[in-house]
């Protein structure tokens, strides 16, 4: 796969195919505007919002994409053919549009000669039939008539819409019974935003509903999504589109269920009036139950397209609910219905805040393309900002288009967005009815006591997402007896915590919300919740990090303690154990912010320490230092502290990980400086653990001095450390101290001595369970049998270590280690083994970061 994508980079470019990332996923990005489809489906999705003529048009450039052929020419396997007539759905759902609104346009004469043409190529089809019928309806009642009859003979029974048509040009039409048709409601309001981005999702409702309509089946369709998403805007857009298969009308109702102010919900009672007082024989029944089945006994036999809009909960809707037939029902809502969806069948879509590329859109819709490109950074961070929400970002673009705040001043208007107590005030124009406020207020008032405290907690909790188990350990906080799984469902359905990857996280601006305008309990409460809160937080993810540290490295020893009221994980490899913490990476480091924030001593060094052996393996070595260097901080002043929290030991080790981590870096000068206040400080504790901690730190410190090239103090630092390690009984660092010294005879080309140490060093780790050692050994002795001419022998050593790497989720190592053993396959003539490797070293480049990709592939092409 990776050689394919590459072979599409080099054809396309970066700009189409650009590198992955961290992510490891290939992304194509198309030229804005240079696929057809693409093109035909924007035109058809604006037209959805414009008049009839308007619409004639729009449809009539979209129809222009296609060149008349079939869609996919050349690609005959069954998975086309599928697609093919997918496609051709679609540019009829089109020609039957464009047809639709020439008809409401009344361009006769277009109009004729078009449904001619359909006509003759395909008469099947009963609503090009219709239109046909329609145009033509000066034709003599005879000839009409035996084209009806010969149409029913060769195709059966018309639809309802072919009925309705031909009770159009028959110029009367008749219901069930022989009454005749009352005056068709048009309830629909008008629409003046375009729902942008949200093509998929209208064009396949609006199949859906078809689909079921023609089936002969009620269609309920539920689109929910948290305020400020533009449920509206897309419910009164799909209904545009629908308009034309329900023949008796349009009804619409506003629900209020999570309107501001004062204004209350609507009773279901007050709507069945509205709704009974179109829909004859008019009624006077009375009480809820009697109005609901009177609704349900008109539409018995009607097509009829109901929108209900911001609906509270499932009790507000059912009663509005026809019963069995072709009518449809579109409902919108900030809370999921769930009672709903367990008790009908619904079409249930949950909307999101837009792509990016949406997001700018919505915001520089009337903006010249110069100032897009001046101020290209500014209109994304905007983006960023809003969180890509729809009513956000209609109320930046308000205050850009009404001149109240000038181009030029959209880097003020950043820097004031950034400030999160001052961004909600940004996104709040009353006089235009635009508030991100007002409307999040409206959906946190509606919610319990417990779901209110849950809210506002994970609004503490640092994100910007927590596991399940993270979530129910924030209700121990809340004291014994929260019902916080309970609380979590009811955030869920009400849109206000998202769900991605099985994790739960806040919006920024839901978040910014319940920070400000959520009050977890009464004043004198508040305070203890809040730290309760954050100290489950820290405690969750400091023994969640240092259970996965401790499959990572078990050598190491943290004073953490037993878990209190926490859940912790308990990974049973290290590639479990990688893969957690992958999830967890941006939580743990937000958690370590607030930590330093809150200046909370036991976590500003204790989460540092445990998350560093991660950070090593991923190459996330300015996170790690900027950590560490806190951390250091932090231990010094526990050390230092009237009942210290820490002894000499712990800072010893917070000083050695941050040189590891400098040393990884190649900043070896300042690695010796914090090596050698290690040493000082080991050496204050007599100990074994003293000890240990001092022989750990010598053998830090030689292989840094071997990298300044001082040999003479870096096999001193490593034989002292080989001695310590020896008394202390620790093979795991034994070994470690060998293999250093291996690879120190290895650089002064004493082959001999270095493969006996290497040999002595190998001995001793198999004898443990450490493979992150073992790999070390490995691999410094497979470059010392190459040095050696015994190629066979350095081949199979540097596999054996590849592997281990490759199992311990080590990127950095596997990637040296990998890369080195390409060059020995290749001049063992092994080249499709060394691309193999090459291939993978690229793969471990771009999840690291892409850097030293380029120098990679050029010897990756040389080989092909």
């Amino acid at each position: 796969m990776d050689r394919a994508v590459a072979d599409l980079r080099k054809q396309l470019g970066l700009q189409v195919v650009p590198h992955g990332g961290r992510s490891g996923y290939c992304t194509l990005r198309l030229p804005e505007g240079g696929v057809d489809l693409l093109r035909f489906r924007d035109r058809v999705a604006r037209a959805a919002g414009l008049n009839y003529p308007e619409q004639f048009e729009q449809l009539g450039a979209a129809l222009e994409e296609w060149d008349g052929g079939e869609p996919l020419r050349g690609l005959s396997e069954s998975g086309f053919q599928l697609r093919r007539e997918e496609l051709r759905a679609e540019l009829m759902a089109a020609v039957y549009a464009r047809l639709n609104a020439a008809w409401r346009s009344r361009k006769v004469k277009w109009l004729r000669e078009e449904t001619k043409k359909w006509f003759e190529r395909a008469p099947e089809l009963p609503q090009i039939f219709g239109f046909y019928l329609r145009a033509h309806d000066y034709l003599p009642k005879r000839r009409r008539e035996q084209l009806i009859k010969e149409w029913e003979s060769h195709h059966g029974e018309p639809d309802a819409e072919l009925q309705s048509a031909i009770d159009e040009v028959r110029g009367v039409a008749h219901r069930p019974g022989g009454t005749l048709l009352p005056p068709v409601p048009d309830q629909l309001p008008g629409s003046s935003r375009r729902p942008v981005g949200q093509d998929e999702l209208i064009r396949g409702l609006a199949e859906a509903v078809c689909e079921q309509q023609d089936a002969g089946n009620l269609a309920l369709v539920l689109i929910s999504g948290m305020a400020g998403v533009g449920k509206s805007t897309v419910a009164n857009h799909l209904a545009r589109r629908l308009h034309a298969r329900f023949p008796d009308g349009v009804l619409h109702a506003k629900l209020n269920g999570f309107a501001d102010g004062d204004v209350r919900p609507a009773e279901p009672g007050e709507v069945l009036d509205g709704f009974l007082a179109t829909l004859p024989p008019y009624t006077t029944v009375t009480g809820p139950e009697s109005k609901s089945n009177a609704l349900r006994s008109a539409l018995a036999h009607r097509s009829v397209l109901i929108v209900l809009d911001d609906a509270l909960s499932a009790q507000q809707v059912l009663p509005l609910l026809p019963g069995d037939g072709t009518c449809a029902v579109i409902i919108t809502s900030r809370n999921d219905l769930l009672r709903l969806q367990s008790e009908r069948k619904v079409l249930f879509r949950k909307m999101e805040p837009l792509q990016r590329a949406d997001a700018l859109e919505v915001l520089q819709e009337k903006v010249s393309v110069a100032d897009r490109a001046n101020y290209a950074q500014a209109f994304r961070d905007l983006v960023r900002l809003c969180g890509r929400l729809p009513l956000a970002l209609a109320v930046v673009a308000r205050l850009l288009e009404g001149g109240a705040r000038p181009l030029r001043a959209i880097p003020a208007l950043v820097r004031e967005m950034e400030e999160e107590r001052a961004k909600l005030d940004t996104l709040h124009l009353p006089e235009h009815e635009l508030s991100v406020r007002a409307a999040l207020n409206c959906s946190v008032r509606v919610l319990g006591e417990e779901a209110r405290l849950l809210l506002w907690q994970l609004a503490v909790h640092p994100g910007p997402s927590a596991s399940w188990e993270a979530v129910m350990d924030l209700g121990r906080a809340a004291g014994e007896g929260a019902r916080t799984d309970r609380a979590l469902v009811e955030l869920v359905a009400a849109n206000l915590v998202e769900i991605q990857g099985g994790r739960y996280g806040l919006h920024d601006l839901v978040r910014a919300f319940a920070r400000q305008y959520v009050q977890p309990g009464p004043d004198g409460e508040a305070t203890d919740i809040k730290s309760a809160t954050v100290r489950q937080v820290l405690e969750h993810q400091l023994h969640n990090v240092r259970a996965c540290d401790r499959v990572l490295d078990r050598e190491r020893a943290l004073p953490i303690g037993e878990p209190d009221r926490v859940t912790v994980t308990d990974p049973a490899d290290p590639g479990e154990a990688m893969k957690f913490l992958d999830e967890e990476y941006a939580t743990v480091q937000q958690g370590i912010r607030l930590a330093i924030g809150q200046g909370i001593e036991r976590y500003e060094w204790l989460l540092p320490m445990a998350l560093v052996t991660y950070q090593w393996r991923r190459r996330l070595l300015d996170d790690a230092q900027r950590n560490l260097r806190y951390a250091a901080e932090a231990v010094e002043s526990a050390a230092g502290a009237a009942k210290p929290t820490a002894s000499p030991v712990d800072c010893a080790m917070v000083h050695r990980m941050l040189a590891g981590t400098q040393w990884r870096q190649g900043e070896y000068d300042a690695a010796v400086g914090h090596l050698r206040r290690a040493v000082r400080l080991s050496e204050e504790d007599h100990s074994e653990g003293g000890r240990l901690s001092l022989a750990r730190t010598l053998h830090r410190l030689g292989i840094t001095l071997r990298k300044q090239d001082d040999r003479t103090g870096a096999e001193e630092a490593l034989c002292r450390a080989l001695e310590l390690c020896r008394e202390v009984s620790a093979p795991v660092g034994e070994a470690a101290a060998l293999n250093a010294l291996g690879a120190l005879h290895l650089d002064q080309g004493d082959h001999v001595q270095a493969l006996r140490r290497c040999a002595d060093a190998l001995g001793v780790v198999e004898r443990t369970a450490e493979r992150s050692g073992l790999a070390d050994v490995l691999f410094t002795l497979a470059k010392v049998h190459l040095a050696r001419s015994e190629r066979n022998e350095a081949v199979s050593l540097y596999r054996r270590a590849c592997d281990i790497y490759h199992e311990q989720g080590n990127w950095p190592n596997e990637d040296k280690a990998r890369l080195l053993f390409a060059e020995v396959l290749v001049s063992a003539g092994e080249t499709e083994e060394a691309v193999r490797e090459l291939e993978r070293v690229i793969v471990l480049r771009e999840l690291m970061g892409g850097e030293g990709v380029r120098e990679v592939r050029e010897l990756l092409e040389g080989l092909r």
